[in-house]
């Protein structure tokens, strides 16, 4: 098994880059942190292969993070998820060893398609180093195992959705104990009224969820929604 730390400031966000990582054959989550700190003591206890992590921390950005682990000889490998998609941070990314970096939002298929290229390089190297090559086939094998196919689109999801925001979304209304405006839903996940509209009319013409109508004593009825079980 990969054991992997998953990393964001955001728990809502961890808990779900976290359930991903468990949907993947030979990962299993080792730990989660909130902010670079955190992370670090998980790394220093050891045990972990892969860090998943964010770049905005509240105490340290993640690059400064990996920095700083580096310093102290720490190897672990890491792919970067972040919302930081300029092309400085992704360079400095790279510069210090960063495997893959997967932009916010994204779907399960693209993270997936990322850890099975780490997967299919930690067995590639296995392989060659266990033989003791280091001739350039061998090399382009290494470098070649961290190719990954474009990612498909989330089945059902129109442009411009993503698949973790719908699950956060999905989250909050399975939870909940009574129908939720798109009012109530934007304040338990932090998004904007608007976009929380736009992912709750999808998700009930999907039949994922159940609308209705509350009438109060005047203007237009309020459209709450509640959860339809499979």
């Amino acid at each position: 098994m990969i054991d992997v730390l998953v990393v964001d400031d955001d728990f809502r966000v961890a808990e779900i880059n976290a359930k991903y990582v468990g949907k993947v054959p030979g990962f299993r989550v080792a730990a989660r942190a909130h902010s670079a700190a955190q992370a670090l003591t998980a790394v220093e206890r050891g045990g972990i292969d892969l860090v998943l992590l964010d770049h905005y921390l509240p105490d340290r950005t993640g690059l400064d993070l990996v920095h700083r682990m580096r310093e102290q000889g720490h190897h672990t490998d890491v792919i970067m998820i972040t919302a930081a998609g300029d092309v400085t941070t992704v360079q400095q990314a790279m510069r210090l060893g960063a495997l893959h970096y997967l932009v916010k939002p994204f779907t399960f298929a693209a993270l997936r398609a990322r850890l099975d290229s780490y997967a299919a390089l930690r067995r590639t190297v296995d392989r060659v180093g266990g033989r003791g090559l280091t001739g350039q086939e061998q090399v382009d094998r290494i470098f070649g195992a961290l190719r990954t196919a474009p990612a498909p689109s989330a089945p059902g999801l129109p442009s411009g959705h993503s698949e973790p925001t719908t699950d956060l979304i999905c989250g909050v209304l399975h939870r909940a104990d009574h129908p939720l405006s798109a009012h109530e839903v934007a304040d338990r996940t932090g998004l904007s009224r608007s976009t929380a509209q736009r992912y709750l009319r999808h998700l009930e013409q999907a039949g994922r969820l159940r609308l209705s109508l509350k009438y109060g004593d005047t203007g237009r009825p309020e459209h709450r929604y509640a959860w339809v079980a499979p």
